[in-house]
């Protein structure tokens, strides 16, 4: 007859697992002998083995129980069940891990893949951090207010990059963004701004965007107050008969 002790290492566990699968029921207590220890007999060994396998096996505990009692048809049942429940933590985990892996790698919470990979476009470009930052965080709050329509004017954003007016434009946010107003850089942006609106209303493309005027306002604020040259480049635009950063449109006729 063996000691705890003895049908620990027997098994290969400690003995506090013995004592912990006493209290949860999965190895029976034996009664105490006349000089008051517990002694274990071959069975017992076997028994905790066996848990110990399962265990080790990735079998959760709560489970264990079931399948050393089960008959070889339940017991195979049992196993494919559990394999499939962690076949479907893996893939979580594995989605956690690939989401985790894209944060480390520069990619910005809170954005769908499409917006992320424009932006990564944008970086190909030169474009410099300050102006990505500005650029992430604008794409964060539209995502939120139209998450049903961001794939599509990502999509549209992607076939604007297509034209040399817009690539143009971009280059000049390679660097920082406190422009004086007199810098000549801001006159070349109005004209390319121009010539990009002009193209979209011809194309019939200055629609409905989905977004409340208030938040507008507050996307176009948020630009005038990081990028001063920009305040200069929509008074530019205003005399030519423009308004607007985030939602651009004519003027009406009599309110330039």
């Amino acid at each position: 007859m063996l000691t705890i002790s003895q049908l620990a290492a027997y098994a290969g566990v400690t003995v506090r697992a013995v004592r912990h699968y006493h209290r949860i029921g999965l190895l029976p207590e034996p009664e105490r002998d006349r000089s008051g220890y517990r002694t274990y007999d071959a069975a017992a060994v076997v028994r905790l083995i066996r848990i110990h396998t399962l265990a080790g096996a990735g079998v959760p505990l709560a489970r264990v129980q079931e399948l050393l009692d089960a008959g070889p048809e339940l017991f195979a049942g049992g196993v494919q069940e559990i394999d499939r429940d962690l076949r479907a933590e893996i893939r979580r985990l594995q989605d956690t891990r690939s989401r985790l892996a894209r944060l480390a790698a520069g990619e910005h919470l809170a954005l769908p893949r499409s917006v992320v990979d424009y932006l990564d476009r944008l970086r190909g470009l030169g474009v410099g951090a300050r102006y990505m930052e500005l650029e992430r965080d604008a794409w964060i709050m539209i995502a939120a207010q139209v998450p049903q329509q961001i794939d599509a004017v990502i999509a549209q954003k992607h076939e604007e990059l297509d034209d040399p007016d817009m690539v143009r434009l971009y280059t000049f946010f390679t660097g920082e963004l406190d422009w004086p107003a007199d810098d000549p850089r801001i006159v070349e942006i109005a004209d390319i701004l121009e010539r990009l609106m002009m193209r979209a209303v011809e194309a019939g493309e200055m629609g409905d965007d989905g977004l409340d005027d208030q938040f507008v306002a507050l996307m176009d604020s948020t630009m005038l107050k990081s990028a001063p040259g920009a305040e200069r480049v929509l008074a530019i635009l205003k005399e030519r008969g423009w308004r607007g950063w985030t939602r651009v449109e004519r003027v009406p006729t009599g309110q330039e």
